[in-house]
């Protein structure tokens, strides 16, 4: 090859990496921009945010607006905040998280090293559960409810996001326990390990990449949940979505922007921190999850 061809394939290369670059820029802009809009606005005043120019970044800032809609705004009867609504969604998204997540190892173990007669029967219908819309199972699990006695509590709604949820979770550990090694498991049995010894002892500990997966995935979907709890919660169980949702479709009073958006952003913050702290993680999981089915 030529010094000339040498010099105009240089070239192109740097041009088209320039190109990925500012395209990779402009999305990063474009993802971010309604992030920014929150951040800033919710460290105005009202007032500043009623003189226009939403993208500007605040003149004087304040965190009033953050105090106001942790503790000290109205929704529903007394002003409390979004302080109670966000412990309760904790309590919520804490058991339904461990025992989906729990539940969905056993049905993977039990589908892939336990198979029985009729077991991809059994995991086809709970792969159908996948697909099924949240709007078909409200009045079946409105009776349920009601006859357990659970409606209108949190533990309702971790009842009915640990049903939900199974569905996913032993999906993906069905998958990952796929291309796990039997002859392990058969080796162990002839030491004399029992049922849950296999799984402690040899399953659980190389499941990490699977159970990190799992466990980001059902947080999310959890927390960010708003038509099981707008359906299932009472007064003094109502998650985090459904009392924002209150706080800013309020009809009475000023519409105090920058307070909505700091209530937003409180909503918001743990799958954020979540998906910053191991979005990674995620991510290989997903891949190595992928790859073992």
């Amino acid at each position: 090859m030529s010094i000339p061809s040498q010099d105009n394939a240089i070239q192109s290369g740097r041009l088209m990496r320039v190109a990925i670059y500012v395209l990779l820029i402009f999305f990063v802009i474009y993802y971010l921009l309604p992030l920014w809009v929150m951040v800033s606005n919710s460290l105005k005043t009202l007032d500043e945010i009623r003189g226009g120019d939403m993208l500007a970044p605040p003149k004087d800032i304040t965190f009033e607006p953050w105090r106001q809609a942790w503790s000290q705004t109205q929704i529903g009867v007394e002003a409390t905040g979004l302080k109670p609504y966000f412990l309760n969604s904790i309590i919520m998204v804490v058991p339904a998280v461990t025992l989906s997540t729990f539940l969905g190892a056993l049905n993977g173990y039990v589908l892939t090293k336990w198979a029985f007669r009729g077991s991809n029967l059994v995991f086809g219908l709970m792969l159908l559960a996948c697909f099924i819309p949240f709007q078909i199972v409200l009045i079946p699990m409105a009776r349920i409810l009601g006859m357990l006695g659970l409606a209108g509590t949190l533990g309702g709604l971790i009842l009915v996001h640990t049903v939900y949820g199974l569905g996913f979770t032993t999906l993906f550990f069905r998958n990952y326990y796929a291309a796990f090694p039997t002859e392990l498991v058969r080796a162990a049995q002839i030491d004399g390990a029992s049922f849950f010894q296999v799984f402690w002892r040899i399953l659980v500990p190389s499941s990490g990449p699977i159970f990190v997966v799992t466990i980001i995935w059902q947080f999310t979907n959890v927390w960010n949940d708003f038509l099981f709890g707008a359906s299932f919660s009472g007064y003094e169980s109502t998650p985090i979505t459904v009392a924002l949702n209150n706080l800013v479709n309020s009809s009475t009073g000023v519409k105090e922007y920058n307070v909505h958006f700091a209530g937003a952003i409180l909503a918001a913050l743990p799958t954020l921190i979540v998906y910053i702290v191991s979005g990674r993680y995620f991510v290989r999981g997903l891949m190595a999850g992928a790859v073992k089915g």
